[in-house]
Protein backbone atom coordinates (compact mmCIF):
# COMPACT_ATOMS: atom_id res chain seq x y z
CA UNK A 1 0.00 0.00 0.00
CA UNK A 2 1.61 3.37 -1.22
CA UNK A 3 2.22 6.26 1.31
CA UNK A 4 3.79 9.36 1.18
CA UNK A 5 4.36 11.62 3.76
CA UNK A 6 4.63 15.87 3.93
CA UNK A 7 4.92 18.00 6.43
CA UNK A 8 2.44 20.66 7.38
CA UNK A 9 3.29 24.53 5.79
CA UNK A 10 5.28 26.03 8.07
CA UNK A 11 4.06 29.78 9.42
CA UNK A 12 4.61 33.14 7.64
CA UNK A 13 7.95 34.23 9.63
CA UNK A 14 9.73 31.01 8.35
CA UNK A 15 9.10 29.08 11.18
CA UNK A 16 9.42 25.01 11.37
CA UNK A 17 6.66 23.22 9.62
CA UNK A 18 4.63 21.36 11.66
CA UNK A 19 4.62 17.90 12.32
CA UNK A 20 4.74 15.02 9.48
CA UNK A 21 1.52 13.96 8.10
CA UNK A 22 1.28 11.00 5.88
CA UNK A 23 -0.67 10.78 3.04
CA UNK A 24 -2.25 8.30 1.14
CA UNK A 25 -3.80 7.47 -2.36
CA UNK A 26 -7.56 8.00 -2.11
CA UNK A 27 -8.06 4.10 -2.76
CA UNK A 28 -6.06 3.61 -0.17
CA UNK A 29 -8.16 6.12 2.66
CA UNK A 30 -11.26 4.72 1.18
CA UNK A 31 -10.47 0.60 1.84
CA UNK A 32 -8.68 1.67 5.37
CA UNK A 33 -12.48 3.59 6.29
CA UNK A 34 -13.94 0.11 4.83
CA UNK A 35 -11.91 -1.97 7.27
CA UNK A 36 -12.85 0.20 10.03
CA UNK A 37 -16.64 -0.24 9.15
CA UNK A 38 -16.25 -3.66 9.35
CA UNK A 39 -14.34 -4.11 12.39
CA UNK A 40 -16.93 -1.75 14.14
CA UNK A 41 -19.55 -4.37 13.09
CA UNK A 42 -17.70 -7.25 14.12
CA UNK A 43 -17.59 -4.89 17.32
CA UNK A 44 -21.27 -4.71 17.71
CA UNK A 45 -21.34 -8.53 16.42
CA UNK A 46 -18.85 -9.97 19.77
CA UNK A 47 -20.75 -7.64 22.11
CA UNK A 48 -24.28 -9.08 21.30
CA UNK A 49 -22.55 -12.24 21.35
CA UNK A 50 -21.14 -11.39 25.07
CA UNK A 51 -24.45 -10.52 26.34
CA UNK A 52 -26.29 -13.48 25.67
CA UNK A 53 -23.61 -16.38 26.12
CA UNK A 54 -23.75 -16.74 30.35
CA UNK A 55 -24.15 -19.27 32.57
CA UNK A 56 -27.97 -19.61 32.43
CA UNK A 57 -28.81 -19.48 28.74
CA UNK A 58 -31.51 -16.64 27.58
CA UNK A 59 -32.89 -16.91 23.91
CA UNK A 60 -31.55 -14.28 21.98
CA UNK A 61 -34.68 -13.36 21.00
CA UNK A 62 -35.78 -12.68 24.91
CA UNK A 63 -32.46 -10.82 25.43
CA UNK A 64 -32.90 -8.62 22.24
CA UNK A 65 -36.61 -7.58 23.63
CA UNK A 66 -34.87 -6.70 26.90
CA UNK A 67 -32.15 -4.21 25.91
CA UNK A 68 -34.92 -2.19 24.64
CA UNK A 69 -37.61 -3.06 27.26
CA UNK A 70 -36.22 -4.03 30.56
CA UNK A 71 -39.59 -5.35 32.34
CA UNK A 72 -37.64 -6.26 36.09
CA UNK A 73 -38.07 -9.80 35.34
CA UNK A 74 -35.02 -12.10 36.66
CA UNK A 75 -33.64 -12.59 33.11
CA UNK A 76 -33.50 -8.14 32.63
CA UNK A 77 -31.99 -8.21 36.25
CA UNK A 78 -29.37 -10.58 34.66
CA UNK A 79 -28.62 -9.04 31.38
CA UNK A 80 -29.09 -4.80 32.62
CA UNK A 81 -27.25 -5.58 35.91
CA UNK A 82 -24.10 -8.29 34.81
CA UNK A 83 -23.68 -8.74 31.25
CA UNK A 84 -23.75 -5.26 29.73
CA UNK A 85 -21.45 -3.80 32.25
CA UNK A 86 -19.35 -7.03 31.87
CA UNK A 87 -19.46 -6.15 27.80
CA UNK A 88 -18.88 -2.34 28.43
CA UNK A 89 -16.40 -2.91 30.28
CA UNK A 90 -14.35 -5.49 28.12
CA UNK A 91 -14.87 -2.39 25.30
CA UNK A 92 -13.06 -0.21 27.76
CA UNK A 93 -10.19 -2.17 29.11
CA UNK A 94 -9.66 -3.48 25.22
CA UNK A 95 -9.99 -0.02 23.75
CA UNK A 96 -7.25 0.93 26.64
CA UNK A 97 -5.16 -2.08 26.10
CA UNK A 98 -5.25 -1.37 22.41
CA UNK A 99 -4.16 2.11 22.18
CA UNK A 100 -1.94 1.85 25.41
CA UNK A 101 0.41 -0.52 23.33
CA UNK A 102 -0.05 1.10 20.03
CA UNK A 103 0.78 4.40 21.61
CA UNK A 104 3.79 2.43 23.88
CA UNK A 105 5.43 1.34 20.79
CA UNK A 106 5.51 4.80 19.13
CA UNK A 107 6.94 6.38 21.81
CA UNK A 108 9.87 3.74 22.28
CA UNK A 109 10.12 3.17 18.14
CA UNK A 110 10.06 -0.65 19.83
CA UNK A 111 8.02 -3.02 18.01
CA UNK A 112 8.15 -5.30 20.80
CA UNK A 113 6.81 -2.97 23.57
CA UNK A 114 4.16 -3.45 25.39
CA UNK A 115 2.06 -1.06 27.96
CA UNK A 116 3.96 -2.98 30.91
CA UNK A 117 7.09 -1.34 29.68
CA UNK A 118 6.72 1.57 31.90
CA UNK A 119 6.20 -0.36 35.16
CA UNK A 120 2.26 0.62 34.77
CA UNK A 121 1.41 -3.41 35.59
CA UNK A 122 3.63 -4.29 38.42
CA UNK A 123 2.92 -0.69 39.78
CA UNK A 124 -0.89 -1.30 39.68
CA UNK A 125 -0.05 -5.20 41.23
CA UNK A 126 1.69 -3.43 43.96
CA UNK A 127 -0.75 -0.77 45.08
CA UNK A 128 -3.22 -3.77 45.14
CA UNK A 129 -0.46 -5.72 47.07
CA UNK A 130 -0.77 -2.84 49.70
CA UNK A 131 -4.35 -2.86 49.58
CA UNK A 132 -5.08 -6.30 50.28
CA UNK A 133 -1.85 -7.02 52.79
CA UNK A 134 -1.29 -3.94 54.52
CA UNK A 135 -5.13 -2.38 54.28
CA UNK A 136 -7.60 -5.13 54.50
CA UNK A 137 -9.11 -4.43 51.35
CA UNK A 138 -11.39 -7.53 50.24
CA UNK A 139 -13.83 -6.01 47.12
CA UNK A 140 -12.58 -5.40 43.28
CA UNK A 141 -14.20 -1.17 43.94
CA UNK A 142 -11.83 -1.03 46.63
CA UNK A 143 -8.36 -1.89 44.78
CA UNK A 144 -9.28 0.22 41.88
CA UNK A 145 -8.39 3.31 43.39
CA UNK A 146 -4.95 1.62 44.80
CA UNK A 147 -4.03 0.00 41.44
CA UNK A 148 -4.66 3.94 39.53
CA UNK A 149 -2.22 5.11 42.16
CA UNK A 150 0.65 2.17 42.21
CA UNK A 151 0.63 2.82 38.26
CA UNK A 152 0.63 6.22 38.32
CA UNK A 153 3.23 6.13 41.07
CA UNK A 154 5.90 3.55 38.84
CA UNK A 155 5.05 5.62 35.60
CA UNK A 156 6.29 8.95 37.20
CA UNK A 157 9.25 6.83 38.72
CA UNK A 158 10.32 5.23 35.21
CA UNK A 159 9.97 9.10 33.50
CA UNK A 160 12.35 10.39 36.18
CA UNK A 161 14.88 7.96 35.78
CA UNK A 162 14.81 8.09 32.26
CA UNK A 163 15.16 11.66 32.14
CA UNK A 164 17.43 11.89 35.11
CA UNK A 165 20.78 13.86 34.79
CA UNK A 166 21.01 16.33 31.50
CA UNK A 167 19.61 14.22 29.09
CA UNK A 168 15.97 14.01 27.65
CA UNK A 169 14.14 10.69 28.14
CA UNK A 170 15.29 9.03 25.53
CA UNK A 171 13.42 5.68 24.42
CA UNK A 172 16.48 3.74 25.11
CA UNK A 173 16.55 5.19 28.47
CA UNK A 174 13.00 4.83 29.15
CA UNK A 175 13.13 1.31 28.44
CA UNK A 176 15.87 1.37 30.81
CA UNK A 177 14.63 2.69 33.93
CA UNK A 178 11.20 0.62 32.75
CA UNK A 179 13.26 -2.57 33.33
CA UNK A 180 14.80 -1.24 36.93
CA UNK A 181 11.63 -0.49 38.23
CA UNK A 182 9.54 -3.43 36.71
CA UNK A 183 12.42 -5.85 38.99
CA UNK A 184 11.63 -4.06 41.94
CA UNK A 185 8.34 -3.72 42.03
CA UNK A 186 8.18 -7.68 41.24
CA UNK A 187 10.42 -7.93 44.29
CA UNK A 188 8.32 -5.89 46.43
CA UNK A 189 5.26 -7.71 45.38
CA UNK A 190 6.19 -11.10 46.08
CA UNK A 191 8.41 -10.40 48.88
CA UNK A 192 5.11 -9.62 50.32
CA UNK A 193 2.42 -12.26 49.19
CA UNK A 194 5.01 -14.83 50.40
CA UNK A 195 5.26 -13.42 53.98
CA UNK A 196 1.23 -13.30 54.08
CA UNK A 197 -0.56 -16.95 52.89
CA UNK A 198 -4.08 -14.84 53.30
CA UNK A 199 -3.30 -11.74 50.80
CA UNK A 200 -1.71 -14.62 48.56
CA UNK A 201 -5.00 -15.84 48.21
CA UNK A 202 -6.83 -12.85 47.41
CA UNK A 203 -4.40 -10.96 44.98
CA UNK A 204 -3.79 -14.63 42.94
CA UNK A 205 -7.74 -13.86 41.76
CA UNK A 206 -6.87 -10.14 40.81
CA UNK A 207 -3.73 -10.70 38.89
CA UNK A 208 -5.06 -13.26 36.70
CA UNK A 209 -6.84 -11.34 34.26
CA UNK A 210 -10.66 -11.10 34.79
CA UNK A 211 -13.92 -9.39 33.54
CA UNK A 212 -15.97 -11.56 35.92
CA UNK A 213 -17.61 -9.63 39.24
CA UNK A 214 -16.91 -6.41 38.09
CA UNK A 215 -20.16 -4.06 38.20
CA UNK A 216 -21.52 -0.78 36.47
CA UNK A 217 -19.87 1.26 39.61
CA UNK A 218 -16.35 -0.01 38.29
CA UNK A 219 -17.46 1.15 34.62
CA UNK A 220 -18.27 4.45 35.44
CA UNK A 221 -14.95 5.28 37.63
CA UNK A 222 -12.76 3.63 34.79
CA UNK A 223 -14.50 5.79 31.69
CA UNK A 224 -13.20 9.29 32.38
CA UNK A 225 -9.62 8.09 32.68
CA UNK A 226 -9.82 6.10 29.27
CA UNK A 227 -11.85 9.00 27.97
CA UNK A 228 -8.92 11.39 28.43
CA UNK A 229 -6.19 8.93 27.49
CA UNK A 230 -7.88 8.22 24.12
CA UNK A 231 -8.27 12.12 23.36
CA UNK A 232 -4.75 12.47 24.23
CA UNK A 233 -3.18 9.70 22.01
CA UNK A 234 -4.78 10.71 19.15
CA UNK A 235 -3.86 14.33 19.46
CA UNK A 236 -0.05 13.24 19.89
CA UNK A 237 -0.40 10.59 16.80
CA UNK A 238 1.06 13.42 13.83
CA UNK A 239 3.80 14.23 16.25
CA UNK A 240 4.45 10.79 16.61
CA UNK A 241 4.42 9.78 13.37
CA UNK A 242 7.32 12.74 13.22
CA UNK A 243 9.24 11.01 15.66
CA UNK A 244 9.54 7.82 14.08
CA UNK A 245 11.86 9.21 11.72
CA UNK A 246 14.15 9.93 14.74
CA UNK A 247 14.16 13.03 17.37
CA UNK A 248 16.25 15.63 15.38
CA UNK A 249 13.78 15.03 12.14
CA UNK A 250 11.11 15.05 14.83
CA UNK A 251 12.46 18.88 15.97
CA UNK A 252 12.90 19.84 12.30
CA UNK A 253 9.35 19.41 11.51
CA UNK A 254 8.59 21.17 14.75
CA UNK A 255 7.85 18.80 17.33
CA UNK A 256 8.42 19.60 20.89
CA UNK A 257 10.37 16.11 21.84
CA UNK A 258 10.44 16.23 25.78
CA UNK A 259 6.49 17.66 25.84
CA UNK A 260 5.47 14.92 23.72
CA UNK A 261 7.40 11.81 25.61
CA UNK A 262 5.73 13.42 28.67
CA UNK A 263 1.93 13.30 27.34
CA UNK A 264 2.73 10.14 25.19
CA UNK A 265 3.48 8.52 28.88
CA UNK A 266 1.06 10.16 30.65
CA UNK A 267 -1.60 8.50 27.99
CA UNK A 268 0.01 5.21 28.54
CA UNK A 269 -0.47 5.72 32.51
CA UNK A 270 -4.40 6.36 32.41
CA UNK A 271 -4.92 3.72 30.07
CA UNK A 272 -3.06 1.11 30.97
CA UNK A 273 -3.40 2.02 34.23
CA UNK A 274 -6.90 1.94 34.61
CA UNK A 275 -7.38 -1.17 32.67
CA UNK A 276 -5.02 -2.87 34.45
CA UNK A 277 -6.87 -1.54 37.94
CA UNK A 278 -10.46 -2.92 36.52
CA UNK A 279 -9.46 -6.02 35.33
CA UNK A 280 -6.14 -6.87 36.71
CA UNK A 281 -3.12 -7.87 34.38
CA UNK A 282 -4.20 -8.83 31.05
CA UNK A 283 -0.96 -9.94 28.60
CA UNK A 284 -0.54 -9.58 24.84
CA UNK A 285 -3.81 -7.54 24.08
CA UNK A 286 -1.69 -4.37 24.13
CA UNK A 287 1.43 -6.54 22.68
CA UNK A 288 -0.14 -7.99 19.85
CA UNK A 289 -3.17 -6.27 18.37
CA UNK A 290 -0.98 -2.96 17.09
CA UNK A 291 0.68 -5.15 15.20
CA UNK A 292 -2.26 -6.27 13.34
CA UNK A 293 -3.49 -2.86 13.32
CA UNK A 294 -0.04 -1.75 11.13
CA UNK A 295 -0.65 -4.98 8.94
CA UNK A 296 -3.30 -3.45 7.79
CA UNK A 297 -3.52 0.10 8.18
CA UNK A 298 0.43 0.62 7.26
CA UNK A 299 2.79 2.73 9.49
CA UNK A 300 0.36 5.93 9.82
CA UNK A 301 -0.07 6.45 13.42
CA UNK A 302 -2.94 7.98 13.01
CA UNK A 303 -4.88 5.19 11.49
CA UNK A 304 -2.84 2.27 13.87
CA UNK A 305 -4.74 3.84 16.64
CA UNK A 306 -7.90 3.84 15.33
CA UNK A 307 -7.46 0.34 13.86
CA UNK A 308 -6.10 -0.76 18.01
CA UNK A 309 -8.44 0.90 19.77
CA UNK A 310 -11.38 -1.20 17.64
CA UNK A 311 -9.85 -4.43 16.93
CA UNK A 312 -8.34 -5.10 20.95
CA UNK A 313 -11.84 -4.89 22.42
CA UNK A 314 -12.92 -7.72 19.66
CA UNK A 315 -10.42 -9.52 20.77
CA UNK A 316 -10.97 -9.28 24.61
CA UNK A 317 -14.49 -10.02 24.39
CA UNK A 318 -14.45 -12.16 22.03
CA UNK A 319 -11.86 -14.19 24.78
CA UNK A 320 -13.93 -14.02 27.13
CA UNK A 321 -17.01 -15.27 25.87
CA UNK A 322 -14.91 -18.09 24.62
CA UNK A 323 -13.52 -18.69 27.92
CA UNK A 324 -17.45 -18.93 29.48
CA UNK A 325 -18.22 -21.44 26.87
CA UNK A 326 -15.19 -23.67 27.74
CA UNK A 327 -15.17 -23.10 31.26
CA UNK A 328 -19.11 -23.80 31.37
CA UNK A 329 -20.83 -24.13 33.76
CA UNK A 330 -17.98 -22.47 35.51
CA UNK A 331 -15.50 -19.95 32.73
CA UNK A 332 -11.31 -19.43 32.07
CA UNK A 333 -10.80 -16.19 33.35
CA UNK A 334 -9.69 -13.54 30.36
CA UNK A 335 -6.24 -13.35 31.06
CA UNK A 336 -5.48 -16.98 30.24
CA UNK A 337 -7.37 -16.86 27.38
CA UNK A 338 -6.26 -14.09 25.40
CA UNK A 339 -2.67 -15.29 26.42
CA UNK A 340 -3.64 -18.62 24.27
CA UNK A 341 -4.51 -16.48 21.65
CA UNK A 342 -2.68 -13.68 21.78
CA UNK A 343 0.43 -15.56 21.86
CA UNK A 344 0.11 -17.81 18.21
CA UNK A 345 -1.34 -15.00 16.84
CA UNK A 346 1.81 -12.26 17.84
CA UNK A 347 4.36 -15.55 16.12
CA UNK A 348 2.38 -15.60 13.27
CA UNK A 349 3.00 -11.89 12.60
CA UNK A 350 6.58 -12.74 13.59
CA UNK A 351 6.72 -15.20 10.84
CA UNK A 352 5.11 -12.97 8.29
CA UNK A 353 6.94 -9.84 8.68
CA UNK A 354 9.79 -8.25 10.10
CA UNK A 355 8.83 -6.48 13.22
CA UNK A 356 9.62 -2.68 12.10
CA UNK A 357 7.72 0.70 12.97
CA UNK A 358 7.90 2.41 9.75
Amino acid sequence: MSVETRAAPGNETGGPAGPVVPTARPAAVALRSIGLLVTVGALVLVSLVSIWVGTRGIPFASIWHLLWEPDGSEASVIVHDYRIPRTVLGLLVGMALGLSGALMQALTRNPLADPGLLGVNLGASAGVVVAIAFLGVAVPLGYVWFALAGAAAASVGVFLLGSSGRKLATPDRLVVAGAAVTAVLYAFNWGVLLFDPEAFDQFRYWTVGSLAGRYGDIVLLLLPFVVVGLVLAFVLAPSLNALAMGDQMGRALGVHVGRTRVLAAVAVMLLCGAATAAAGPIGFVGLAVPHVARFVAGADQRWVFAYSTLLAPVLLIGSDVLGRVLGAPGEVQVGIVTAFLGAPLFIALCRRRKLVML
